[in-house]
């Protein structure tokens, strides 16, 4: 019963994501390094910011199972439909159903940007303390860390500098309008920190409904 619970939050979280990352989007103020990426490839490409994720979600699942072959388990697979589901939500909200969005009033913006910002941060936070998936960029980052003699952290920093020099390039080279602003500078700075706070507060409230085993959301 507990694993329906599980997987049933783990959808609404997912799609929290999804809707997280599409105000971000709309606020225009700047997103995340990976998200800035997207937004810059999407520009330049002309596909959906959406579907660019999901390739590259897919990607990083493709990398960990060369890397791990025969030891490529269940729950990494899972980390398929996760990211088709997130990608198609994203371009759902961000396209179609809240395509009229735009504003204008860089203090409105900035304010929709923190509030997605901590949206993001505690969606994100629910999908870890439930430990049934991990998103693709932090499984193969991990999954590097048995090839090459680097730290987790250190592996998802390196990963967050290219995304940021990806999309730093591409809107020098080609004009594109700018992804990486205050608001990514805000989001580096703060995103973590929340994450740590939502993860203390929803573990026991997991734990305690029998959602999650006490050991459940091991820091990885």
């Amino acid at each position: 019963m507990k694993n329906y619970k599980g997987y049933a939050l783990l959808s609404i979280f997912s799609t929290a994501v999804a809707l997280a990352i599409t105000f971000m989007l709309k606020a225009a103020v700047g997103v995340g390094a990976f998200d800035a990426a997207t937004q810059s490839l999407s520009l330049l490409s002309g596909i959906r910011i959406g579907t660019i994720a999901m390739i590259l979600n897919l990607s990083f699942v493709l990398g960990q199972f060369i890397i791990l072959k025969k030891d490529f388990g269940f729950t990494r697979f899972l980390q398929i439909p996760l990211s088709i589901l997130i990608g198609i939500l994203v371009n759902f909200f961000y396209y179609d159903l809240f395509g009229f969005v735009a504003i204008s009033n860089y203090a409105i913006a900035m304010l929709i940007y923190v509030l997605a910002l901590v949206l993001a941060s505690f969606s994100v936070s629910m999908v870890m303390t439930l430990d049934l998936v991990t998103f693709p960029i932090e499984s193969f980052c991990l999954t590097l860390t048995k090839k090459v003699p680097l730290k987790f952290a250190v592996i998802r920093q390196i990963a967050d500098i290219l995304f940021i020099a990806v999309s730093l390039s591409l809107t020098f080279m080609f004009g594109l309008t700018p992804a990486v602003r205050e608001g990514t500078v805000i989001g580096m700075l703060i995103f973590s920190p929340m994450m740590g706070f939502f993860i203390s507060k929803v573990h026991p409230v997991l734990s305690k409904n029998g959602i999650i085993e006490k050991e459940a959301c091991r820091q990885q």
